[in-house]
């Protein structure tokens, strides 16, 4: 198959139009490579001045939520694929607040600004929590609904609260909380607020992840650029139920349950180099029973020069066996591959777009990730297949 790629700037927003001929025309050396069923902005005409980021998926793939940033103010935008937004999430404590009593003279120079981040979906898809400032400082928790513009504060604790995700199974909120003393595992009932500790141990707990079947929990522990990835199995007994999947020297990021729950992937930073800021990508039964260190461990990577992305970690295909990663490769502006994680084949996945990041994948095999246009941050689609 032939490739032919015709780059249209429209309103300042790349547009990628393929035509697929009979056969490619590749050199020796090339590496194989896929062509995306399509690729496009999921807006077609954008605003200079903001960077939109951090695309994740609704449960069912109906709807996108990502970061937009604009100077200090940063707000969650939902929308559907076809650039329809549905809502904007910006939520603060008092509208009214002019700190420095400037409103009059200069029209939002004194508003407080508002920083919101971090949603994440229930399974349902018609509520979502989030991570705010609420213009006023501390960070907490706050549950939004997808019908309405009411907002429900769960959280109000003088440390940072944050890092959320909702149970698939009973729809309780897992978050990460300063409270008690470094960085802590808590469950909340947004029904309710009841709040109960889950996690042990002086080291930080980071971005948690729930398993498909809410029953077990994938977190970084650790600290000083040492993380391992812990498995917690018994909620019910914290003490008893922590095991570890890492136990290495190196640093393991991020930890991603495939959709059939089975394994998870995460990034380590063991590389022949030994060099702290090569990244790779691991995939190890989800059962606990995979070796923890040595060459038994690096013999389950499955992609070396891979740049990580902390807060969303690998991204899974709905087949449970390809992952989507970005290469560490500047000279080529970070493209986009995907990686059988059975026969370790990578391939690279034609794009057309520079400087990509933050890959998520819906139910429906679709890519939404972050890709820089004329200096600007801009989610992109793609629709993969790979057969």
């Amino acid at each position: 198959m032939a490739l032919g790629i015709a780059a249209l700037r429209a309103g300042g927003i790349l547009l990628l139009a393929f035509s697929v001929c009979a056969s490619v025309a590749r050199g020796a050396d090339a590496e194989p490579s896929i062509v995306p069923v399509f690729v496009r902005p999921l807006f077609a005409h954008a605003e200079s001045g903001r960077n939109d980021s951090s695309p994740l998926w609704s449960p069912a793939g109906e709807l996108i939520a990502f970061e937009r940033a604009q100077e200090a103010r940063r707000e969650i935008v939902i929308a559907r694929p076809d650039g329809t937004v549905l809502k904007t999430v910006y939520y603060r404590a008092n509208t009214d607040k002019d700190d420095l009593g400037l409103g009059n003279l200069l029209p939002g120079l004194g508003e407080t600004v508002s920083y919101n981040s971090g949603l994440a979906w229930a399974s349902a898809g018609d509520r979502f929590v989030f991570m705010s400032n609420a213009g006023e400082g501390n960070y907490d928790l706050y549950q939004g609904l997808l019908a309405t513009d009411a907002t429900q504060r769960l959280t109000e604790d003088p440390q940072k609260d944050g890092q959320p995700h909702w149970s698939p199974a009973d729809g309780t909120v897992l978050f990460v909380s300063g409270r008690d003393g470094g960085a802590q595992l808590f469950l909340i009932d947004p029904a309710t607020r009841h709040t109960k500790r889950i996690s042990s141990g002086e080291k930080a707990h980071l971005y948690p992840r729930w398993s498909p079947d809410g029953r077990r929990i994938a977190v970084i522990y650790g600290a000083n650029e040492n993380h391992d990835i812990l498995l917690i199995e018994n909620l019910s007994d914290p003490a008893g139920s922590r095991r570890r999947l890492t136990t290495w020297r190196y640093d393991d990021l991020s930890p991603a349950w495939s959709p059939d729950g089975r394994k998870i992937a995460f990034y380590t930073n063991q590389n022949p180099e030994d060099d702290p800021k090569v990244w790779a990508l691991v995939v190890v039964d989800a059962s606990g029973d995979t070796p923890t260190e040595g060459e038994a461990l690096v013999a389950r990577i499955v992609a070396r020069n891979v740049l990580p992305d902390v807060s969303m970690g690998p991204a899974w295909l709905p087949d449970s066996r390809r992952i989507a990663y970005v290469r560490n490769d500047h000279h080529d502006y970070s493209p986009v591959f995907l990686v059988d994680v059975e026969t370790r084949e990578s391939r690279r996945l034609v794009t057309g777009t520079n400087i990509n990041r933050e890959l998520s994948c819906s139910s429906q095999g679709v890519l939404a990730f972050r890709a820089q246009v004329d200096q600007w941050d801009r989610i992109f689609l793609a629709k993969v297949e790979w057969k």
